[in-house]
C-alpha cells in the first residue's frame, strides 16, 4: 500500500533537482576556478621570469667561472622568520628557478631541479620530478644564450582550488537542510488549496452532491474543481434517475402482481371448469407481461454496465439475424416484411448492444403494426456513417411526443397495445453508448413510423 503523500512526492522530485543543480554548479565552479587560477599562476610565472632576468641581468651577462651559484631560500638566511608561517614556507618550497647560459646552469635556488633535468623548451611545459608534477616556464633572452627558467608545483594550484571549494562546500552543507525545509514549506503552502478541496469533499455526507465552491481556487486548480462539479452534477442526475426508475419499476411490477393476486382469488372461488380455464389463461398472460417487464428492466440495467467490445460488424447481416428471431410472430401476424440495402455496410461497434437496439425497435414495430401490415428495413452506407431505417404501417407517434417516448415508462395514451414503456428508453441508452443518433419521421407511404439509426463507421 502506497502511503506516500503528494507533498512528499513533490519534495522527493524537487530536492534531487536542487541537489543535482548544486553539484553541477560546483563542477562548473571547480572548472572555472581551476582555469582562472591556472591563468593567474601562469601569468605570475611569466612575471617571475621577467623579474628574475631584471635582477640577474648584469651578473648573467658577465663571464662566470666556476660552479653554478646557488641561492638559498630566505628562511635559511633570516633566522627562520618564514617558519612562523607554515603556508608561506610551503609556498616558497613549491617554487624554483634556474638560469641557463650556453647550455649550463649558472644560478639556481635550493628547490630547483638538479642538473640531470635538461633545459625545457621555450614557453610552458609540465615536468614530473621526484614524484611531483611541476609547471615550468622558460624565457629565452633575445640575442643571447641565456634562458630564465621558473617553475612551481601543480599541487600548489590544486591545493588552492580545493581550499576555495571547501570554503564554499561547508556553507552549502548548512544551507542544503535550510533549502530543503523552505522547499517543504513552499510545497505545503502551494498545496493548501488542494488540501482545502480534499477536506471539503471528505467532510460531506453521501447525500450531499451540491457543487463545491471554486471561486477561491487558484487558476491551475479551476479545471479540477469544475470537473468535480460536473461529476457531482452527473451523479446527482444519475441518482435522481435511478431513484425515479426504482419507484416506477416498483409501481410497474406491483400492477401485474396485483392482477395475479386477484386472478388467484377468482380461481379459488371459481364454480366451473370453464371459469377456471379462463382464469388460468389470464394468469399465463399476466405472467408473460410480468416476465417481459422484468426482461426489459434487466436489459435497461445491463446497458449502462455492459463493457464495450468494438469490432467490425456488417450491419445488414445483424439486421437479418434479428429479423429471423422474430420469424414466428411475423408469420402469425401475417406481416409484410422486407430487408434491403447495402449488404457490405460495415460499422465498428459493439455487436451485442447493436442487436439489443435493433431487437427493441423491431419488437415495437411488430407490436404497433396491425395484422397484415407492413414493415420495411433498409440499410445504407454514407460517408463516415451507416444508416439503418425501420419503417412500419402502424399508428405512428405524434410529432409533439417524439422526444418524450424515449423516457422510461412513457407510454402514448392513444395506443391500445400493452407495454411497459421501456423499449425506446433502452434504444436511447444504447444509442448514447454507441454514439448513434436517432431520427423519428413518417414513412414514404404516409402513415406509421420510421426510425433512422445513424451509426458512425469508426468510434
Amino acid at each position: 500500500m502506497n502511503n506516500s503523500t503528494l507533498t512528499r512526492k513533490l519534495f522527493l522530485r524537487i530536492a534531487p533537482v536542487v541537489i543535482v543543480t548544486i553539484v553541477v554548479i560546483g563542477a562548473f565552479a571547480f572548472n572555472s576556478a581551476t582555469r582562472e587560477i591556472d591563468n593567474i599562476y601562469d601569468a605570475q610565472l611569466i612575471n617571475d621570469a621577467n623579474v628574475l632576468w631584471g635582477l640577474l641581468q648584469h651578473r648573467l651577462q658577465r663571464p662566470m667561472v666556476g660552479p653554478p651559484q646557488r641561492i638559498d631560500d630566505i628562511d635559511f638566511n633570516m633566522d627562520n622568520q618564514l617558519a612562523l608561517n607554515d603556508d608561506a614556507d610551503d609556498y616558497a618550497d613549491a617554487h624554483m628557478f634556474r638560469c641557463w647560459a650556453d647550455g649550463r646552469i649558472l644560478v639556481y635556488n635550493s628547490t630547483a631541479f638538479l642538473s640531470d633535468v635538461p633545459q625545457e623548451m621555450a614557453g610552458f611545459s609540465t615536468v614530473p620530478y621526484k614524484g611531483e608534477t611541476w609547471r615550468v616556464y622558460s624565457l629565452p633572452i633575445p640575442n643571447s644564450t641565456i634562458v630564465m627558467e621558473v617553475g612551481e608545483k601543480i599541487a600548489l594550484r590544486e591545493t588552492l582550488v580545493s581550499n576555495i571549494l571547501l570554503n564554499l562546500f561547508f556553507p552549502l552543507l548548512i544551507l542544503i537542510p535550510i533549502i530543503g525545509f523552505l522547499i517543504w514549506l513552499g510545497i505545503n503552502s502551494g498545496l493548501s488549496s488542494i488540501h482545502g478541496l480534499v477536506r471539503d469533499i471528505r467532510t460531506r455526507s453521501p447525500d450531499d452532491l451540491a457543487a463545491i465552491p471554486v471561486e477561491a481556487l487558484p487558476r491551475d486548480l479551476l479545471p479540477l474543481g469544475r470537473s468535480i462539479n460536473q461529476l457531482l452534477a452527473k451523479l446527482a442526475r444519475s441518482l435522481t434517475l435511478e431513484r425515479r426508475f426504482s419507484d416506477l419499476a416498483a409501481h410497474q411490477l406491483r400492477t401485474p402482481q396485483a392482477g395475479v393476486k386477484l386472478l388467484l382469488q377468482m380461481f379459488a372461488n371459481a364454480d366451473t371448469e370453464k371459469e377456471r380455464q379462463a382464469i388460468v389463461a389470464d394468469l399465463v398472460a399476466s405472467n408473460d407481461r410480468a416476465m417481459h417487464l422484468i426482461e426489459q428492466l434487466l436489459r435497461l440495467a445491463r446497458v449502462s454496465h455492459h463493457p464495450l467490445e468494438l469490432m467490425p460488424v456488417l450491419l445488414y447481416h445483424v439486421a437479418a439475424s434479428v429479423l429471423a428471431e422474430f420469424g414466428n410472430i411475423l408469420n402469425e401476424r401475417q406481416l409484410d416484411v422486407s430487408l434491403e440495402g447495402d449488404e457490405q455496410a460495415e460499422v465498428k461497434t459493439d455487436e451485442s448492444l447493436l442487436r439489443m437496439m435493433i431487437s427493441n425497435l423491431m419488437d415495437n414495430a411488430i407490436k404497433y403494426t396491425p395484422i397484415g401490415g407492413r414493415i420495411e428495413v433498409v440499410v445504407s452506407s454514407e460517408p463516415g456513417r451507416c444508416r439503418l431505417s425501420i419503417s412500419d404501417s402502424g399508428s405512428g407517434i405524434p410529432p409533439g411526443q417524439r422526444e418524450a417516448v424515449f423516457q422510461r415508462f412513457y407510454r402514448i395514451d392513444t395506443l391500445q397495445t400493452e407495454g411497459a414503456g421501456l423499449g425506446l428508453a433502452i434504444v436511447a441508452d444504447v444509442a448514447d453508448r454507441l454514439a448513434t443518433t436517432i431520427e423519428l419521421t413518417t414513412p414514404s407511404w404516409g402513415n406509421g413510423l420510421r426510425i433512422n439509426l445513424n451509426l458512425p463507421k469508426e468510434q
